[in-house]
């Protein structure tokens, strides 16, 4: 007669508790507003089927995109911002028209599915429609290319609605360096340091995603308003360029900042940080830049057939969260997944519906409800109402800056 089998206690009841913390972190996410810094569906839907939202109806299942209603609303998100990003390949007039198209795109889906989303400029606009049961949209440029040097430009783009710029991507611009080209003004020009305070006079937030170290340390000198990092893990867990360095998370009280923890595994895993190193290397033989975003993904597509690329976890995104808590404070943390904005998360956060099993993970580490929420959203909610503040008292001592790159660089 066969042996009849029977679980073993312990693990029926950690698999009880793995559920009770899924269900608690599903039902805090419905009663606060979970924030994610970046989201790059805008693009992606540009390059699939330029904003035809017929073609690419994301209120169904998207199988090619990390994100879609469905996965949204899974993922217990409550406010997006969406990423307007322009490749830096794009300069000059063609990065502000392609910028502003990628605005439009943003508009037209939010006005589609006005069910679903609804337009958020300010931080009490988030919470009214977090509390009508729709996704707070916010923008985000992602590159201070998309302005042009042109202050003007600048409030042009924040009178449509966008409420951070990351002042650059993969690449330089004029006034400001990049976190992976070679350093050209030592982190801020003068002109870049006039962006600054122009953004903290509209109340738009500064990005620091993406910059030098040395940019971002210039940035928070210069800044009277928090910053947020949208879409940046921690240094000293994975030691890349794009990851914030230590003493900067440990500057961000005095400011009022938040950084938000990236899922892209390269920022987060360090054996994948390595196998991006080496695709890179692989790449530039061949003549691909690694910040070539399109060339780099179409090369290493065919690369890692024989490289295959390791697998980040949720215990590696629990890592960066808990050491930015640690040296930043849990008052200046939140999230900024990059869905749609790379090829490859972790097991576990394939796509937007992984936030829940994210803050069950962190559940299960004894971290309270409260920090959670702080986490989530408010500590986001907090500095874009922060920056809002300052720009009244700002806009009381000084009017639009009429300051121009030639004035104030030389060139």
């Amino acid at each position: 007669m066969p042996t009849e089998m029977t679980s073993d206690p312990a693990n029926r009841a950690d698999r009880a508790d793995r559920a009770d913390h899924l269900e608690r972190a599903r039902a805090l996410l419905a009663a606060h507003p979970l924030v994610d810094g970046h989201n790059d569906l805008p693009q992606a839907v540009r390059r699939a089927a330029a904003y035809d939202f017929d073609k690419v109806d994301v209120a169904q299942s998207q199988p090619g995109l990390d994100t879609d209603i469905p996965r949204l609303r899974a993922g217990g998100v409550g406010a997006q911002f969406w990423s307007v990003y322009v490749p830096s390949r794009l300069q000059g007039d063609h990065a502000v028209s392609a910028t502003l198209e990628q605005i439009d795109g943003v508009h037209a889906m939010v006005r589609r599915y006005a069910d679903t989303f609804g337009l958020a400029t300010t931080a009490e606009e988030v919470e009214q429609v977090f509390a009508s049961g729709r996704i707070a949209s916010l923008m985000g440029m992602e590159g201070g290319h998309s302005i042009d040097c042109s202050l003007a430009t600048l409030r042009a783009m924040y009178t449509l609605g966008v409420r951070y710029m990351t002042l650059t991507h993969n690449d330089n611009v004029p006034w400001a360096d990049s976190a992976t080209d070679e350093p050209a003004v030592g982190g801020l020009s003068r002109f870049g340091e006039e962006v600054v305070a122009e953004m903290n006079r509209l109340g738009m937030l500064v990005d620091l995603s993406h910059v030098s170290a040395d940019t971002m340390r210039a940035a928070l000198r210069v800044s009277e308003a928090p910053v947020i990092f949208s879409h940046s893990s921690a240094r000293a867990v994975c030691d890349v360029a794009r990851n914030v360095p230590d003493d900067v998370l440990a500057a961000l009280p005095a400011n009022g900042g938040v950084c938000m923890v990236t899922f892209v595994p390269e920022f987060v895993t360090p054996a994948c940080a390595e196998w991006r190193k080496e695709a890179a290397s692989a790449a530039a033989a061949v003549g691909v830049k690694s910040t070539d975003l399109q060339a780099f993904y179409g090369f290493t597509r065919e690369w890692q057939r024989e490289h295959p690329k390791p697998e980040g976890t949720i215990a590696d995104v629990v890592a960066h969260v808990e050491h930015v808590r640690e040296v930043a404070g849990i008052d200046h943390l939140g999230l900024g997944g990059d869905y749609d904005g790379t090829d490859t998360f972790p097991i576990g956060l394939e796509d937007v519906s992984g936030y829940p099993r994210l803050f069950a993970a962190l559940l299960e580490r004894g971290w309270s409800e409260e920090d959670l929420r702080k986490l989530a959203g408010a500590n986001a909610i907090r500095a874009l109402r922060d920056a809002e503040g300052c720009a009244r008292e700002i806009q009381q001592r000084r009017g639009p800056s009429l300051a121009t790159h030639a004035d104030l660089d030389g060139v």
